[in-house]
């Protein structure tokens, strides 16, 4: 029995042997465990060679091994480029030329606390893990069509069938000469390196038999052991002995753990065999739960898009981790991440490399490895487009994965779930575009966005806002546009009056204004100034600096920023907007010209070229701008708000309608882009859908009060309505409504009565314009205290002027109110 500090048993290694916790020992040179065989014999020394191409195999649920499937090897790793995650697209679909460089936002490393997919915004469906036992295959074999020769630079189908004669499951490949071995070498019983008590097979993984054991030495926990392929495969045996050498100290929650690594001798071939030992997680891989979705025509239903979401976001955590200890993934696919109970883990760990490595062969599967990996070798931007690959086929019914589309996505307008969901269709994009310059920065970086894209769309499809702090942006500067229409003539303008209608002294119809000409024209410098501002980089060496800004006048600011210590990224960008602030147009775009010269991939570059657009009236460069950080940050609401506010100045009423109403479904707190889905409501003629948008503005927002006032004139402006028109009597009714409880909610006095005066004023149009049937329709309603009929109106609308004339500041004004008041006063003898 070794013991900690004896010299390695393995000839030619000078190292001795550590205790690395649990009793497991290993040596500090070669990085072996002992060698505990059945007669006692100490085997000899591992030979560590390239690793060649997967001979295929499928993985059966319940294990944590390997998959087959058809993988590709490409041999030395070549140069890594740096990944800056850059991105560009225009409104129509087409290249604006403009890249966007992403600052890395780093890389998760510590070991995950979550123990629940979707990160608590969707459910998914648990997967109970099963019994070990029943897992165990009853019949081991791997079928003829997946029977290849292991070695690297042949590949060639081995053990096929002849006529009648089945297919030999032992022998030598007839291209190469180069033995195989499709039979288990473990049977059930069989002890491993004295502590590991073999149950069966489980599966037929990439590096050979994957089997169940229960371990002896501690607690009887059930294990896995991943055997070889066989024994004469040197690059197998490699790949193995490395994989040992650096995932045994990973501890994540979301990939398998590797306990240890032993070899056994084969007494039937008196050979030594190497195994990896390593957790046992039951449970169903992505591909069975997939597959497992059939629509009633047989065909597969794809998972809900949520869903998709959410093994994504598990799988980034895991591969942020390894990213972190300097090592890549190579090979995330369906068949390698398996879900048991509430959690998501990656099983085959045979492809992880250092990223360093450049001399070992890469394992990649095709339909999911990156283009460049032939040529350039993996890194991190390689690794996340096997992320984007295994989403979409998640998401949706991927037919030619890995012919047609093998490195591409099919037409969005032929995918319905790209239809619904823009900002998926564009994290897709941008996670797999053929450039990795051009593809998310970070596993980290990556899972924000694809959380904002499933809290967008659990917004969607619950209608419940899901909102959440941006790591890019700060919150919307103000809402400049709460003022949906335009003054009335003769509207008084030191209280801001809206005057009643005036009085029609005959009944019949009123010319309607058209519906785009009641809505008050968008302030666009104001709005775009309004937009949320890029959060300040704190690696910017300006940001301590603009930090400590005190002043807020544009005027200040730029004397205090003439000041600054350096003239960084940063503090030129809130230069530039201190210019727009001030009106100097064209000092801003002098100074943003000479910044996208030096820096044109910086995204917030390219944000300040949309909102100097937008100030100086270049809405289409503006909105080719936006488009491009909307491309960059699916995840993020600013770019789709400045979008619909772009959209909406271009008369693009759909488009605009879309993109605040994305902006606002999922995130409440961005009302603007309530204010703006409201106007463009009401400028296509959906009275409804704009008053709705406007009472959906949450009590808790300080813009409450100003959301309802727009919705009371919402009911009312431009409309006229005959007799017996119930749908303009319950406006009326809901308007008054809203009046009162708005007394609850700090309505000052003057917008009281001239809220009230307008919906009564409102109320005598329609009694007047409707002869002798309004009546009937009214049934002795009261409207704010006044009966609803012409006399009660009358009267009303009296007590409103007179109580706006007493709270006039002048005396003109309170003259021209009085006067009015009694204009509406009805006859009577005194």
């Amino acid at each position: 029995m070794s013991q900690p500090g004896q010299d390695c048993q393995r000839p030619g290694c000078g190292g001795g042997y550590e205790d690395v916790g649990g009793g497991e020992l290993y040596c500090d040179t070669c990085g072996l465990a002992p060698v505990v065989s059945a007669t006692g014999l100490v085997g000899s020394p591992a030979t560590g060679v390239t690793r060649g191409a997967d001979s295929g195999g499928s993985r059966g649920s319940g294990g944590s091994g390997g998959s087959g499937g058809s993988r590709t090897a490409s041999q030395s790793a070549r140069s890594r480029r740096s990944v800056s995650g850059r991105l560009s697209r225009s409104v129509s679909g087409k290249s604006t030329g403009r890249s966007l460089s992403v600052r890395s936002s780093g890389s998760s490393s510590g070991a995950s606390t979550r123990g629940r997919l979707g990160a608590g915004l969707v459910s998914v469906p648990q997967v109970p893990r099963p019994d070990p036992r029943a897992m165990v295959l009853a019949r081991p074999e791997v079928p003829e069509r997946k029977r290849f020769c292991s070695r690297s630079d042949c590949g060639a189908p081995v053990g096929r069938a002849r006529g009648d004669r089945p297919g030999r499951t032992e022998g030598f490949c007839t291209k190469c000469g180069h033995p195989y071995s499709f039979v288990p070498k473990l049977r059930s019983g069989d002890v491993v390196h004295g502590q590991y008590e073999v149950a069966g097979c489980l599966a037929h993984g990439g590096l050979g038999w994957i089997y169940l054991a229960v371990d002896r030495a501690v607690a009887d926990r059930w294990v896995v052991l991943k055997g070889l392929l066989d024994t004469g495969d040197q690059d197998a045996m490699a790949a193995a002995i490395s994989e040992r050498r650096f995932l045994a100290e990973i501890e994540h929650a979301n990939i398998v753990r590797i306990y240890n690594f032993v070899e056994h001798l084969d007494q039937r071939t008196g050979s030594l065999d190497g195994y990896i030992v390593m957790e046992y997680v039951g449970g169903k891989s992505l591909k069975e739960i997939a597959n497992a979705r059939r629509a009633p025509d047989g065909r597969r239903d794809p998972l809900p898009v949520e869903q998709a979401c959410a093994y994504g976001i598990e799988a980034l955590e895991a591969l942020g981790h390894l990213h972190s200890r300097n090592l890549l993934y190579c090979d995330f696919k369906v068949d390698n991440a398996l879900q048991t109970e509430d959690q998501l883990k990656l099983i085959d760990m045979g492809a992880v490399r250092r990223m360093d490595d450049e001399e070992s062969a890469i394992y990649g599967t095709v339909g999911y490895q990156a283009p460049e990996v032939a040529d350039t070798g993996p890194s991190v931007a390689s690794d996340l487009y096997t992320v984007g690959r295994t989403l979409a086929v998640l998401a949706f019914d991927f037919h030619g994965y890995t012919t047609v589309y093998a490195d591409s996505l099919p037409d969005p307008d032929t995918i319905d779930v790209f239809r619904r969901y823009e900002s998926f269709y564009r994290l897709l994009v941008r996670a797999t575009d053929p450039d990795p310059a051009r593809r998310f920065g970070s596993a980290q970086e990556m899972a924000e966005q694809l959380t904002g894209v499933l809290r967008e769309v659990v917004a969607l499809q619950t209608g419940q806002a899901r909102p959440a702090l941006s790591t890019l942006f700060g919150p919307e500067v103000t809402v400049t546009d709460a003022e949906l229409f335009p003054r009335r003539h003769g509207e008084v303008s030191r209280l801001g009056a809206r005057p009643a209608r005036k009085v029609r002294k005959a009944a019949g119809a009123v010319p309607v204004p058209a519906p785009a000409a009641l809505v008050r024209p968008v302030d666009a410098p104001a709005a775009a100034l309004a937009l949320p501002v890029p959060l300040v980089d704190p690696e910017d060496p300006g940001a301590g600096f603009l930090a400590g800004l005190v002043a807020s006048a544009p005027a200040e600011l730029l004397s205090a920023l003439a000041a600054a210590p350096a003239r960084t990224v940063e503090t030129r960008l809130r230069r530039l907007r201190a210019l727009l602030e001030s009106g100097d147009h064209p000092g801003a775009l002098t100074g943003l010209a000479a910044l996208e010269e030096e820096r044109p991939d910086d995204w917030r570059v390219v944000w300040c070229r949309g909102v100097a657009g937008l100030v100086t009236g270049d809405v289409e460069g503006a909105a080719l701008a936006f488009d491009a950080v909307y491309d960059a940050f699916p995840g993020e609401a600013a770019p789709k708000l400045a979008l619909g506010l772009c959209a909406e100045l271009l008369g693009q009423l759909d488009n605009a309608a879309e993109y605040y109403r994305l902006v606002w479904t999922a995130d409440r707190s961005f009302v603007s882009a309530a204010f703006g889905l409201a106007r463009v409501r009401l400028a296509a003629g959906d009275r409804p859908g704009a008053v709705q948008t406007l009472e959906s503005v949450p009590e808790s927002s300080i813009h409450y009060t100003a959301a309802r006032v727009a919705a009371v004139r919402a009911r009312l402006r431009g409309r006229t309505a005959g007799a017996g028109d119930v749908p303009f009597l319950d406006d009326l009714t809901a308007a008054a409504g809203q009046v009162e409880a708005l007394r609850a909610y700090g309505l000052d006095p003057v917008r009281r009565e001239l809220l009230s005066a307008e919906v009564l004023g409102s109320a005598l149009d329609w009694i007047l314009s409707g002869g002798q049937g309004t009546g009937t329709a009214a049934g002795g309603r009261v409207l704010l205290g006044s009966g609803l009929d012409e006399r009660g109106l009358r009267f009303g609308l009296e007590r409103a002027y007179r109580a706006l004339a007493r709270l006039a500041p002048g005396g003109e004004e309170r003259i021209e109110l009085v006067e009015r008041a009694n204009r509406y006063r009805p006859r009577t003898w005194v």
